[in-house]
């Protein structure tokens, strides 16, 4: 019998169209992937609600504790390996609301989890950066709360290296096209102390854009579907180093 392929189970959003196409032309590119009956890597998802994020209570709840905990016990009944959460509410809520996560999905499954924010932030201690470019589609009082977070981490977001869309319907982001995404990661590089840039949303559609961006620019850029991915493949013993054309992140091991 053929040895199991390692099983990546993500957490996604209800809403979130750009998620899932991205993560499967990510491990479709893996080497050894490409034929289908016997893949070295696969990838399964699992939903709950989220339709609009804002500091709204409303919105804030959906992110609550009982919704992700079942839609992570549905992965784990396929046998996954890994679980990753792939959405960054955490820059908003608090990292502690992560580590949370982390540790309830976890304990209930039995299954070693991640989330993008855990992830990114693992990138940005092994890349040491301490100046970071940061660009959302998110609103004002979402993205400072964004900034605050990673100020008290020791991060410094200045005004010049933010950019943000104003926008709420997560439906909304996934049709922001790749000239808007350029103009924005170019305008938190140019001119400023950004030592990366995270584009941070896994809604965008821009992992595909890092290599580009990293070769225009010169510097890191961690894309928040992306990170989790890599995150989850080296907790699974997989060789990142192997991955190729996704970003400097998937040299670093």
């Amino acid at each position: 019998m053929p040895s199991k392929p390692l099983r990546l189970g993500i957490l996604v959003p209800s809403s979130n169209t750009a998620l899932e196409p991205l993560t499967h032309s990510l491990i479709s590119s893996l080497p050894n992937n490409s034929n289908p009956s016997a893949p070295t890597v696969t990838v399964h998802f699992s939903r709950f609600a989220v339709t609009t994020i804002s500091l709204s209570p409303a919105s804030i709840k959906q992110f609550d504790l009982p919704a992700i905990l079942a839609a992570a016990q549905l992965l784990a009944h396929a046998e996954v390996d890994i679980i990753g959460w792939g959405g960054t509410s955490a820059g908003w809520l608090g990292f502690q609301h992560d580590e949370e996560l982390v540790r309830a999905v976890t304990a209930a499954t039995g299954v070693p989890t991640t989330t993008s924010v855990v992830a990114l932030n693992k990138a940005l201690q092994l890349f040491n950066v301490k100046r970071l470019g940061l660009v959302t589609p998110y609103l004002d009082d979402v993205q400072e709360a964004i900034i605050k977070n990673y100020a008290g981490a020791g991060i410094d977001i200045s005004l010049g290296m933010e950019r943000h869309l104003g926008v709420a319907k997560n439906t909304d982001i996934a049709v922001i096209g790749e000239k808007v995404l350029d103009g924005l990661v170019r305008e938190v590089v140019e001119g400023t102390e950004a030592e990366a840039v995270t584009t941070f949303c896994t809604n965008w559609v821009a992992a595909q854009r890092v290599e580009y961006w990293e070769g225009r620019w010169g510097l890191p850029v961690f894309d928040t579907v992306s990170v989790v991915v890599w995150d989850m493949l080296r907790m699974g013993g997989f060789d990142v180093k192997t991955v190729k054309g996704w970003g400097s992140l998937f040299k670093k091991s």
